[in-house]
């Protein structure tokens, strides 16, 4: 934790009294909590209510998220829930689907002219991973979004590179101490 103070220290002015929104799924209900409390002098940080889970579910309950409170940054990220393969065979959300649905999210946000912070979807790790996700699916995904981002030139923050020691065993979740290396990546894009 003393990390994530130092790393809330280095946070610029621009942060104090400002209102960040987190949007995403259970991995970021994970770094949340961290993140608000290194932050917690200089900004209210709140994460949209229950689990953000796939990009047609963000489509439906944007507007329900954002509220009418004026957020100055929003770092967001979908994917985990997408790429969920289905009884079937198929994927909770295709990949042409998927990026259809993340385009109308970022029109959306844009329209809030909050600063916007895109997260990449973290690892699917080896193994028999229950809901059933696929690891080379995340980098399809993620490929799609960056391409999205890039082209809205929207701030990245490469989770998916991130530190995953602390990643559970065949299982997209992590320790707390791994939430906190993920808070600890979340505030040093913040920093910038």
């Amino acid at each position: 934790m003393r990390t994530l103070l130092l790393l809330a220290l280095a946070v610029p002015l621009w942060a104090q009294d400002q209102k960040i929104l987190i949007i995403g799924d259970s991995i970021s209900i994970g770094y949340t909590p961290f993140v608000a409390k290194a932050l917690a002098q200089k900004a209210t940080v709140v994460h949209n209510e229950g689990n953000a889970a796939h990009t047609g579910n963000g489509v439906a309950k944007l507007d329900q998220w954002l509220g009418d409170t004026r957020w100055d940054v929003i770092h967001f990220n979908f994917g985990l829930h997408d790429l969920k393969i289905m009884e079937g065979g198929q994927r909770q959300v295709p990949l042409a689907e998927y990026e259809t649905n993340l385009r109308a999210i970022v029109k959306r946000l844009r329209q809030t002219k909050a600063k916007l912070i895109w997260a990449s979807t973290t690892p699917v790790p080896p193994g028999k991973v229950s809901p059933l996700r696929e690891p080379a699916d995340v980098p399809q995904y993620n490929a799609v979004a960056a391409r999205i981002m890039k082209a809205e030139k929207i701030r990245v923050n490469d989770l998916f590179a991130a530190d995953h020691s602390g990643q559970l065993p065949a299982n997209v979740h992590y320790t707390p101490a791994g939430y906190e290396a993920l808070a600890r990546q979340v505030l040093k894009v913040l920093s910038k």
